[in-house]
């Protein structure tokens, strides 16, 4: 999942996730859903640069878009034309982010209707932006309880392959909070369709993802991205899709005019007068 993502759910693509914590206050960064992001230096520098040649111009907000879009086209998927303008927020909370995000062990009909409908996206922007985990890693602390403990019974989530439970299980131990797992095996630093063909074979990570497969609609979008990335083809729809998604997203609750600020620093707010 892109930085954007996170940033975007619950004040709007305003660059909170970049905030640093400060004494008695943890940021978003610290909470359990974003523990696995990474690549907040590469923000910093480009800010950074961008403060030499026009300082107070370019938001973290807007960093943040063009480095999710830049992302998604240096692994081999699609450019868009990003909207900029968006000003930065002042306030990052880890609750906010523990408490606002889809969560993964959530069933996917759940995050549409608390958690995508409520911010004007519709159940093709979930199974489209949910694809976007064909890049990165999760913690095992994401998915453990499909393995271990699946709805309190002590044994693992029967919609899971059984033949792909001992590979995880492999890597995630009971207890464990520190190791990564590749959200798509064999693909997880290229931008395609391939993710989809995990979630089709009963081999998604998490339950929001699994979960797909049992609404007709999102069943039938897997499957046919399934069927592209399988027979290793160019995945058109699935591009055009991501890009509508990604744009209709960033522009969720944004800051304009005199909301926010344009931070000089992307991990805090502004010092008063600034």
């Amino acid at each position: 999942m892109t930085y954007q993502q996170p940033s975007c759910w619950f004040r709007g693509c305003d660059g909170s996730i970049l905030l640093d914590s400060i004494p008695g206050l943890p940021s978003e960064k610290e909470s359990e859903p974003n523990l696995s992001l990474r690549g907040f230096g590469t923000i910093d520098l480009v800010k950074a640069k961008l403060e030499q040649a026009c300082p107070g111009v370019v938001s973290c907000a807007d960093i943040l878009a063009l480095v999710a879009r830049d992302v998604v086209l240096l692994t081999h998927g699609p450019y868009w034309n990003v909207p900029t303008g968006r000003r930065d927020g002042l306030r990052s909370v880890k609750d906010d982010a523990l408490n606002n995000l889809p969560p993964p062990f959530s069933d996917a009909t759940r995050n549409l209707n608390h958690f995508f409908i409520p911010k004007g996206l519709d159940a093709k922007d979930q199974v489209v932006l949910l694809g976007g985990h064909t890049l990165g890693t999760s913690h095992c602390s994401s998915f453990s309880d499909r393995l271990y403990n699946f709805s309190g019974t002590q044994m693992p989530d029967p919609a899971l392959d059984r033949r792909y439970v001992p590979r995880l299980k492999s890597k995630c131990r009971p207890g464990d909070i520190t190791a990564l797992v590749e959200m798509d095996p064999g693909s997880f630093r290229t931008f395609d369709a391939s993710y989809y063909r995990h979630v089709a074979r009963g081999r998604a990570l998490f339950t929001s993802d699994g979960t797909l497969m049992l609404d007709p609609f999102t069943r039938d979008y897997v499957l046919r991205q399934a069927a592209v990335a399988a027979a290793g083809g160019y995945p058109a729809e699935f591009f055009t899709d991501f890009v509508a998604s990604m744009v209709k997203m960033g522009n969720m609750q944004v800051l304009t005019g005199a909301q926010g600020e344009v931070r000089r620093r992307c991990g805090a707010v502004n010092p008063m007068g600034m």
